[in-house]
């Protein structure tokens, strides 16, 4: 007999039905299962040893680790939940946009790492940072859902999605892999004189979201006690929310990024944070060099590699590691 009963996932926290298991075990939902990638025994590090070899140090065991790793990679047909999902579960504290555009459609524009991206970071919030698989909102061109296809309109909505009704303790996600551009800008909001963007699926129709949009979508709405972690892994992404102060990893040192206009591009209380592939000026590129085989974006698979394995950095740490590691790899 099939016997069956209601349970929580491990992972996500969501009840499901699933077979009746040994007491105390530990039992994944279907749509954690799929994309649960454990760490090798022999790359974790116990609290007693990342306090003996110290930071710096364990870089060096990460440095010899990070190239040539083939890490396994399941197909799924969606990362995101059933339809109905969205909408029935209660609210989390942790919610995430995850957007990754390969553009299909465009051979000269194409890209290869993306979706890979999207999985990378999937994974590593769920598994090391407790976000609730049913409170990530995937984008690709994978999804038969329309609603996740991720054209302006989409992302748009996806990121409104993210910020409504946020509460103070509030943990939000914005990732993004794909193509970023540069155009003039005409409001004299940026000292080079160019607007930043991020381009949906159908940017030669609906247009680009420029920086300005993505600041009063997802930077202007957070209120005290609400914290945003942007992942832009992107050409030409270094101020892509126009956050006013900007880390420059080479000189190790803060610089103001104020608009010359005056414009307010703060938030409403709460905490932005942004992590760039790299300068306003500069071009991001994917890679094969860490898992032969497969592409990956380089910000995206260092940054997810250093988090699992090197816990708890601070910011200055992670953005230096960040630098050197791609120094290393170069």
């Amino acid at each position: 007999m099939d016997m069956r009963r209601n349970t929580s996932c491990s992972r996500c926290r969501q009840s499901f039905m699933a077979k009746s298991m040994t007491k105390g075990a530990d039992v994944e939902c279907p749509s954690c299962k799929p994309n649960y990638l454990p760490i090798l025994a022999d790359e974790q590090y116990s609290s007693s040893q990342q306090q003996h070899y110290g930071l710096r140090s364990r870089m060096r065991c990460f440095y010899s680790q990070i190239r040539g790793k083939v890490h396994q990679s399941t197909v799924t047909p969606s990362l995101n939940p059933d339809p109905p999902a969205f909408n029935l579960m209660k609210r989390s504290s942790k919610r995430a946009v995850l957007c990754g555009i390969t553009y299909n459609n465009r051979k000269q524009y194409r890209l290869k790492g993306t979706t890979n991206d999207v999985r990378n970071m999937r994974d590593l919030l769920i598994n090391n940072f407790g976000y609730p698989g049913h409170f990530i909102r995937v984008l690709t061109e994978e999804e038969a859902d329309p609603r996740f296809i991720p054209t302006r309109k989409n992302i748009e909505d996806s990121l409104n999605w993210l910020v409504s009704d946020s509460r103070r303790g509030d943990s939000l996600v914005f990732f993004y892999s794909g193509h970023g551009l540069r155009q003039p800008d005409f409001n004299n909001d940026e000292d080079d004189g160019f607007d930043q963007a991020i381009c949906p699926v159908d940017s030669q129709e609906a247009g680009m979201i420029v920086d300005n949009d993505l600041n009063t979508l997802i930077v202007r709405p957070l209120t005290p006690g609400v914290t945003l972690h942007a992942i832009v892994d992107a050409c030409h992404s270094g101020t892509i929310l126009d956050l006013p102060k900007v880390y420059m990893s080479e000189e190790k040192k803060w610089v103001n990024n104020s608009p010359p206009s005056g414009a307010e591009k703060r938030t409403s209380g709460g905490l932005a944070i942004s992590i760039s592939a790299c300068l306003d000026h500069q071009a991001a590129a994917d890679s094969s060099a860490f898992t032969p085989g497969e592409m990956n974006g380089a910000l995206t698979y260092i940054l997810a590699e250093i988090l699992k394995k090197l816990p708890g950095p601070t910011y200055a740490d992670l953005f230096d590691l960040i630098n050197e590691t791609l120094n290393n790899v170069n």
